[in-house]
């Protein structure tokens, strides 16, 4: 028995790639000119993936098994009468094993790997001529019927098989080896091809953003879709990416948040709105950010911050019984449990118990600067008590917040969107999740007093001519809005790449995005 595989290092040099590929033209162009080119085939039926097939094979071997009883003829018999059931499916060739007239095939779909037996007996021999000179790569069609071997692995036994694409390029045999991650990322096709974990990390990304959506829907939220082009990108601290459009001769943005327009709708009457979109960035790119990311937002009408509260740790709960089956889950070093009330702390307070300095006896902003310089927290002169409580935050709090904790009560100079506490306006009815040290989310109590939003608006505008790019400006579309009235509101916006990330223990943002932003290779 001999390995048909082509490449048994973890990496080929650039010219015996193109070697490889060269010989592989030659075979397609040999096709090509005896009339069987597989290019030209358009449609292949198939009936079953993988993973169904073996699903299946396994029912109707336990009814076989169940009929016999311990009669080992009258089983064998009642197993005949399975290859009477013919099928169909597809995949591509991932592994080979030449056994002279009988070769054992690995053909891969998008479910799972599938055992094939394919003889020169059963194909015909020219037709086994042609497949032993396929390639590993090579997408194939098959049909027969299901058996399994002697060995006791579930197999497709070919009575037909179909050169369906031909792959000209070599897959990388020991992609698991390979240390060069970048390459993993550009080539992400190669990636889900090798690696089942990957592949397995993007289904559980499809399903945790589908079982968000059915909470949502369920409870009578409505998802929607808003511009992506902004004249002002605003609801957000960050610097936007900036374009022209031609045609009507304006610059403008990518957005930055979905925040002002779902406020709009939210005045329009519909209540409960969510979109789940990208946003972009002009950013850095580390292993938590991305500039182009997937960001989930929601409003609800006559609710507060309270109410965000409790609709975050019930679908965080929702998502990982429904995804994962548990509550509780491994991130790196840590045990994850979502079942447990989340816990709840100002931020005042939690600076208080992790740096021992209490923000309620700091009156003035020299007082918060003194306290900075002395904890050698570095700050800028624009930054006044409120940023530079969250300097503290950041630098002493959180990376304790393993647990979800949700951090509350903000000081208004962070927060421009938001209501202020009505006992004290020098902070807001606000809070971020917190979990693995990461932010998970953030929510308010919205502003919808249009008198005090142009105010923060205005003060915004300040910092932005002082030098923060990342500073909003104001949007007199969105004060109109206001100013015909919007009720008392709830909103949250949702990081969805970095609970993907939690939810599939992946250590960076760009393992949980199809095709992460990566710089252009040289020629």
């Amino acid at each position: 028995m001999t390995e048909n595989i082509e490449n048994t290092n973890e990496e080929l040099s650039q010219e015996e790639v193109g070697s490889l590929r060269q010989i592989r033209i030659d075979k397609l162009t040999e096709l090509q000119s005896n009339g069987k080119d597989p290019f030209k085939i358009t449609k292949y039926d198939v009936d079953a993936s993988a993973s169904e097939l073996k699903s299946r094979y396994e029912q109707d071997e336990a009814k076989a098994k169940e009929l016999s009883g311990d009669d080992e003829q009258k089983l064998k018999e009642e197993l005949d009468k399975l290859k009477e059931k013919k099928i169909s499916f597809a995949g591509r060739i991932i592994s080979w094993r030449d056994m002279g007239k009988a070769n054992f095939i690995d053909v891969q779909d998008r479910s799972d790997r599938m055992q094939v037996y394919v003889r020169m007996n059963d194909i015909g021999e020219e037709q086994f001529a042609e497949f032993k000179k396929w390639d590993i790569g090579d997408i194939v069609g098959i049909r027969g019927f299901v058996f399994r071997t002697r060995r006791g692995e579930i197999s497709v036994h070919a009575e037909e098989i179909t050169l369906l694409s031909k792959s000209l390029l070599p897959l990388p045999e020991k992609w698991h080896g390979l240390k060069d991650r970048d390459q993993r990322y550009r080539q992400r096709y190669t990636d889900l091809i090798c690696n089942p974990d990957v592949r397995q990390t993007f289904i559980k990304r499809s399903q945790i953003i589908a079982s968000i959506r059915r909470y949502l829907d369920e409870k009578g939220f409505m998802e929607v879709e808003t511009p992506m082009l902004v004249s002002n990108a605003g609801g957000a601290a960050a610097r936007p990416f900036e374009t022209h459009y031609n045609a009507l001769d304006e610059d403008v943005k990518l957005r930055i948040s979905l925040e002002l327009y779902l406020k709009r709708l939210i005045v329009g009457g519909l209540e409960r709105v969510y979109e789940i979109g990208r946003v972009f960035r002009n950013e850095g790119v580390d292993t938590r950010h991305n500039p182009e990311f997937t960001l989930m937002e929601l409003y609800q009408a006559y609710t507060d911050y309270h109410g965000m509260m409790e609709l975050t740790e019930d679908l965080y709960r929702h998502v990982a019984n429904e995804v994962l089956g548990t509550t509780k889950f491994v991130y790196g070093e840590h045990e994850i449990d979502f079942g447990k009330p989340f816990e709840r702390m100002t931020m005042v307070d939690a600076v208080k118990k992790y740096s021992g300095v209490d923000f309620t006896t700091v009156e003035t902003l020299e007082q918060a600067r003194a306290l900075a310089d002395e904890h050698n927290i570095e700050y800028n002169q624009n930054h006044k008590k409120g940023d530079i409580l969250n300097l503290f935050f950041e630098e002493y709090v959180e990376e304790h917040l393993v647990q979800p904790t949700f951090i509350m009560d903000h000081p208004v100079e962070i927060s421009p969107l938001t209501k202020k506490k009505p006992d004290n306006p020098d902070y807001v009815e606000r809070f971020e999740l917190f979990i693995n040290g990461w932010e998970m989310c953030n929510a308010y109590s919205e502003l919808n007093d249009p008198v005090d939003q142009r105010e923060r608006f205005a003060a915004q505008e300040e910092m932005f001519n002082q030098g923060n790019e990342e500073a909003n400006h104001t949007d007199e579309d969105f004060l109109r809005a206001l100013e015909i009235g919007m009720p008392p509101t709830g909103g949250i916006g949702y990081g969805i790449d970095r609970l993907v990330m939690l939810l599939t223990n992946s250590g960076s943002i760009r393992d949980v995005l199809l095709f992460p932003t990566m710089k252009t290779l040289e020629k």
